[in-house]
């Protein structure tokens, strides 16, 4: 029987909670403002000082953030519906198209000169272009984890159903955020003033977006490693109860630690990515290998605390978040099992994926706004794009549980991933033997390097002497 779990991180759930309902009456205020009549509530006394721009009304831009709803959630259900047949194409077309729909969007964003947007997605394609050429040799390993996380998934179609609420637990939020986003794109408030209350908005709206991701995480993945740890689906012993439970425990004990990892894993993350990436194809550059290596360092010790395995420990053992990604984190690494947790990229494929959506999602609301009101179609887009992210982000998160619950269970017991695909099993095995090996050979040869080194500086010392 399991012991009754305490409540972790309270003060972060209070926060977020606090957050939620204070945003919640400030968006309704700024969309009522501008609802069929300008300056509705008299908040234009207030700003008078910034006004630059012509007033108008809220009514005109929601048209446009619903058109970005229903994009997102089209192309987040359409993920969720052909997970099972279709997956792996989709996400080999996420990983080679983004490239070239940043470098497009780039080139129209200077032609309507948009110089910082056109500059903007003009480095972001770059990074994403020498990011998929550092890493290409290990795409075929990520996509075999990728197959089988669809596998684990697609025979538990609860955790699917799971993920088609929390969508329109998010359509339902993001009817009241885009009808206050609307009414700030109607004000009359300069571009300047415009433009930092949609950051402030996005902040929340990506906060809000990333923990109810990381709960549909904590509910698939608590999911997953009961039914795992029970010999799979048509075991027995398998509790008739795993995904109440599991979703009894992420919206009550485990909520506070969930809205504390949102705030900072997905950043550390995507940095990590990018550092290993330039690390990995840096050569014989010591200068920049030293600079990259401070940073890789730095990054990899807020790893220890920050990372998205750490949901799995809150699901199966109710920790806090900061305990949970530590002690995930050992185990990798006391197993040796860190050495192809950091080899495979499919937490960057499915990233990558969701960008692609958020990108299809933003151009749809950014081209109407763009033939109707020049001036606001990149505030419209560039906030669309953040719904659509958060849309398919709720689609793709299912898979990413399963995932990290496959490198939980393989490092807690290899023999539960054997049982469930021997195959599988093998191939980690093999890969994790190769991993560990080229490891043992890269510090080889840095302590060879090391010791030429004092032995030449030797040589050079007693020469001078002489």
């Amino acid at each position: 029987m399991e012991q009754p779990r305490r409540w972790h991180d309270v003060f972060w759930l209070g926060m977020f909670v606090i957050h939620l309902v204070g945003l919640g009456l400030v968006l309704g205020v700024l969309g009522l403002n501008r609802f069929k009549q300008k300056n509705r509530l008299d908040i234009d006394k207030y700003t008078y000082r910034f006004m630059e721009n012509e007033a108008g009304l809220t009514e005109d831009y929601w048209p446009l953030y619903a058109v970005a709803g229903g994009v997102g959630t089209a192309l987040g259900w359409s993920w969720l519906l052909l997970l099972g047949s279709r997956a792996t194409q989709m996400m080999k077309v996420s990983v080679h198209i983004l490239t070239t729909y940043l470098a497009v969007i780039s080139v129209l964003c200077f032609w309507a000169e948009q110089f910082f947007w056109g500059v903007a997605f003009a480095i972001g394609a770059t990074l994403q272009f020498l990011y998929v050429m550092s890493v290409i040799d290990r795409l075929p390993f990520t996509m075999l984890v990728l197959q089988k996380a669809v596998k684990m998934v697609w025979n538990l179609p609860e955790v699917m159903r799971v993920a088609y609420a929390f969508m329109l637990v998010v359509l339902l939020w993001m009817a009241l955020w885009s009808f206050g986003a609307a009414g700030v794109v109607a004000s009359s408030i300069g571009d300047g003033g415009r433009w930092w209350l949609l950051v402030v908005l996005s902040i929340s709206l990506f906060w809000t977006g990333a923990v109810l991701c990381n709960t549909v995480h904590v509910i698939v993945s608590g999911t997953v490693v009961r039914v795992t740890i029970h010999g799979g689906r048509e075991g027995a012993s398998v509790p008739a109860n795993s995904l109440m439970k599991s979703l009894q425990y992420a919206l009550t004990t485990s909520f506070g630690s969930i809205c504390y990892g949102s705030l900072f894993t997905a950043a550390i993350r995507t940095l990590r990515w990018e550092i290993r990436g330039i690390r990995s194809k840096i050569g014989n550059n010591e200068c920049l290998l030293c600079c990259v290596d401070f940073l890789f360092h730095l990054v990899e010790t807020l790893v220890r605390f920050f990372n998205k395995y750490a949901y799995v420990q809150i699901a199966v053992y109710g920790k806090s978040f900061n305990r949970s990604a530590r002690d995930a984190w050992e185990l990798f690494q006391s197993t040796g099992v860190e050495a192809i947790v950091a080899y495979d990229c499919s937490g960057a494929v499915l990233l990558m994926g969701t960008i692609f959506g958020g990108l299809i999602t933003g151009t749809c609301s950014g081209v109407w706004a763009w033939i109707k009101w020049n001036d606001r179609a990149f505030m419209i887009g560039s906030t669309s794009m953040l719904m659509g992210m958060v849309l398919v982000g709720i689609a793709m998160v299912v898979v990413e549980s399963a995932v990290t619950s496959i490198y939980i269970c393989y490092a807690e017991d290899p023999l539960l991933i054997q049982r469930w695909d021997t195959e599988f099993f093998n191939h980690m095995s093999e890969t994790l033997h190769q991993r560990l090996q080229h490891r043992s050979s890269r510090a080889r040869e840095v302590l060879t390097h090391n010791h030429l080194d004092s032995r030449i500086e030797e040589h050079s010392s007693i020469s001078v002497i002489s």
